[in-house]
């Protein structure tokens, strides 16, 4: 860390980005996924309502006035939120577990609170109630953890002391694969073996550089190809970039490379705000 922070050259960013915001229906039958921002999804199946690591913060930094901030606003505004089910939590960096989101969530609609071993009790702790904290591969309320090429850490003596990873969202004989924030490991194929092929995959594309540095915990997108290829997933698509800037690489660099290496129309990108209906006959 010390020697990237005194190295690192990182490429501008511009200050702000205006996007077009969407409102939501309160429930959908089919699967539609809407992209907030970074990892945060709302994705309505089968009349149920799943956030993924929602974050409406200005700042990922457990400081208010310093740290990474948000480019744009959130693709959904929080109060165009339709009523929350499920709140899935794959880790506790600061630019997905947003506690002020989570606990804005709790007044709103009293969801679960799905995430990986300890963050269970840091939540409650905050008083955040209603959570269930998974080991890998555990399932509850048919949420699998898997596991995840990451770490986890909220100040600098904490390092590795909840667990992370990524979710299953299973329904009859399908499921949707949330990546959480991971680099590339063995995990991909695992899944595949263990549980057949996703029919989406939420695959992380973007704070990469350098990569001496960042491949340990997080993909590019030549990685999230790969990754795609060994899930057999039938879509995939890109998050964890665009929102914030946590690492060297342009805002753009990400959907440029995804460009240029993508091999299949199944691996995509929304914009944030945009809305995305995926039949499960395709």
């Amino acid at each position: 860390m010390i020697k990237w922070l005194w190295t690192r050259q990182p490429e501008k960013w511009p200050q702000w980005v205006d996007i077009t915001t969407s409102i939501p229906p309160e429930r959908s039958q089919e699967l539609r996924i809407t992209f907030i921002n970074h990892a945060s999804f709302l994705i309505q199946w089968h009349n149920l309502n799943i956030l993924t690591d929602p974050t409406y913060s200005e700042r990922a930094s457990p400081f208010s006035s310093y740290g990474p901030k948000r480019v744009h606003e959130p693709g959904i505004k929080f109060d165009d939120l339709p009523p929350i089910d499920y709140v899935l939590v794959s880790h506790n960096h600061y630019d997905h577990l947003d506690v002020p989101t989570l606990k804005k969530l709790v007044e709103k609609d009293h969801p679960r609170f799905i995430t990986g071993l300890g963050n269970d009790r840091y939540l409650e702790i905050e008083g955040i109630q209603n959570v269930i904290g998974l080991d890998w591969w555990e399932t509850s309320h048919g949420f699998t953890f898997v596991p995840a090429e990451h770490f986890s850490a909220r100040w600098y003596n904490d390092r590795n002391r909840t667990l992370w990873g990524g979710f299953l969202i299973h329904h009859n004989n399908e499921y949707l694969y949330f990546a959480g924030d991971t680099g590339f490991g063995p995990q991909f194929s695992q899944i595949q073996r263990k549980y057949g092929s996703p029919f989406v995959s939420f695959l992380p594309i973007g704070a990469y550089e350098p990569r001496w540095f960042m491949e340990v915990a997080h993909m590019d997108p030549i990685d999230a190809m790969e990754a795609h290829r060994l899930l057999g997933s039938k879509h995939s698509i890109g998050m964890h970039f665009g929102t914030f800037r946590l690492a060297d690489e342009s805002r753009e660099a990400p959907l440029e490379m995804l460009k240029n290496e993508r091999t299949t129309e199944r691996f995509f990108t929304l914009d944030p705000g945009e809305s995305i209906v995926i039949h499960e006959q395709e």
